[in-house]
């Protein structure tokens, strides 16, 4: 396999509206090499995402690009996406499936998904008890059962860790990147060109030895210190918005374990779990 050139890394968001405070991205290159921002103080939308993503795919580039999303729902579980319903034969129907029902909302943004999936989301009390649709995928009961985080069930959609509207927001880029590059573990990771994965940013915060949200350029440093990154320089400011953290410290990491064999094969990724789950990158 050609080795990754280049390493990019998105923090994502579902929220609503076309330009997001919350979406930013960052490269490293092979080496060991500082990590910086893409277009620093500019304000992504999901398209915009898409369109970057699409010309890395194009130029053939060595690129593996990770984004701060799950690719798929909680099914090993109970052997389904939504026990009861119609389901999905996997996650590429799953994705053209929000795709379909979410075509009228703008930037990708997925929210019409949760009324014609609705009983399988809770919005809050009126909905019940919450712990019987606080659902994990693998990737993620290990991560917490390690201590390693606190990953949110996709199908919760209260509260300021919730990832369900980032999910289902990201699932509808998947909808429009799968035919331009392989999105890992669905595909095998290619011998050139991109690579798409999931990434779970704080897994590479922990990486650094950081435990929380990184948001000034001291803790930033000393956890890239602890990846064999070089510090980031005089453009990043002292202080900054944890998305920033995020971004950046995603990319070095990447850069990190790409190179290492056992995070393409996780113990636990069964071929069960990798066809309908996949699975987090940079978790064992």
């Amino acid at each position: 396999m050609t080795p990754f050139t280049r390493f990019i890394a998105f923090d994502w968001t579902g929220a609503r509206g076309e330009r997001h405070r919350a979406i930013q991205g960052a490269e490293a290159d092979a080496g060991d090499g500082a990590p910086r921002l893409l277009r620093p103080g500019h304000r992504w939308s999901r398209g915009e995402v898409l369109a970057f993503v699409r010309e890395v795919a194009a130029s053939g580039e060595r690129a593996l690009i990770g984004i701060d999303c799950s690719f798929s729902l909680p099914f090993v579980d109970r052997d389904a996406y939504f026990p009861g319903d119609t389901e999905p034969a996997g996650p590429r129907a799953l994705w053209a499936e929000i795709d379909a029902v979410c075509a009228g909302e703008p930037d990708l943004a997925g929210h019409a998904y949760v009324e014609a999936r609705r009983r399988h989301f809770w919005t809050g009390a009126a909905d019940g008890a919450q712990k019987p649709f606080a659902r994990l995928r693998v990737a993620e009961a290990i991560h917490r059962e390690r201590r390693m985080g606190n990953p949110a069930s996709p199908y919760v959609l209260v509260g300021a860790s919730q990832v369900g509207k980032a999910t289902l927001a990201g699932m509808r880029l998947l909808r429009r990147l799968a035919d331009a590059m392989p999105v890992w573990p669905f595909d095998p990771c290619p011998k050139r060109g991109a690579c798409l994965v999931e990434i779970y940013c704080q897994t590479f915060a922990l990486d650094g030895g950081f435990r929380g949200k990184l948001r000034t350029k001291a803790a930033l440093n000393a956890a890239l210190a602890q990846l064999g990154s070089d510090l980031v320089s005089a453009e990043v400011p002292e202080q900054f918005d944890d998305h920033v953290g995020d971004a950046l410290i995603s990319a070095a990491g990447l850069r990190r374990v790409a190179a290492i064999p056992a995070y393409w094969a996780p113990p636990a990724m069964s071929e069960a779990v990798r066809r309908s789950e996949g699975w987090t990158f940079g978790i064992l």
